[in-house]
């Protein structure tokens, strides 16, 4: 039986290239030398680092320049509150969401079952998984869902026919 799957991952390593891209523009940026704005990536989290409020949400602005041209969805950022690490310096952790939410999956499964398409969607953990009669019926169910969800950045892999 045709079946596909619902999930809301970043790709990771388009996430390091946009941060490798962002490092490199903050050194070379005339506003930012001799200042200690940086941005870092310790597995799904980024921290950004910088000497005022206003130079972190310059160092935000490129990071999310730098994610936006390498295509992740800026929706899997869940930005942290600013704190103050000493003297007048600051950082901000910023956290890559992965997996659907519960709600998120609830939702998803709400709108396939409304719909009263010849579709079943089934929860599985962080993904939901999507079977079908016909391959026309799960397609339908993709655009269906790309144009309802529009909060969560959606993917859909492990296409089986």
């Amino acid at each position: 039986m045709p079946s596909f799957d619902v999930v809301s991952e970043a790709d990771m390593i388009e996430v390091r290239n946009a941060v490798d891209q962002a490092k490199k523009e903050i050194t070379t940026r005339f506003d930012f030398k001799g200042s200690s704005a940086n941005v870092e990536q310790k597995e799904a989290e980024l921290t950004a680092y910088a000497d005022s409020d206003f130079q972190l949400t310059q160092v935000k602005d490129v990071l999310i320049n730098k994610l936006g041209k390498r295509s992740v969805d800026v929706r899997f950022l869940d930005e942290g509150k600013i704190e103050k690490i000493g003297g007048d310096k600051v950082k901000q952790v910023i956290k890559i969401k992965n997996g659907l939410e519960t709600e998120a999956a609830k939702k998803i499964t709400r709108i396939i079952k409304d719909s009263k398409m010849k579709v079943q969607a089934s929860i599985q953990g962080e993904s939901v998984r999507v079977t079908g009669a016909k391959r026309d019926d799960l397609q339908a169910a993709m655009a269906m869902l790309r144009k309802e969800v529009q909060d969560t950045p959606l993917e859909f892999n492990n296409f089986r026919d």
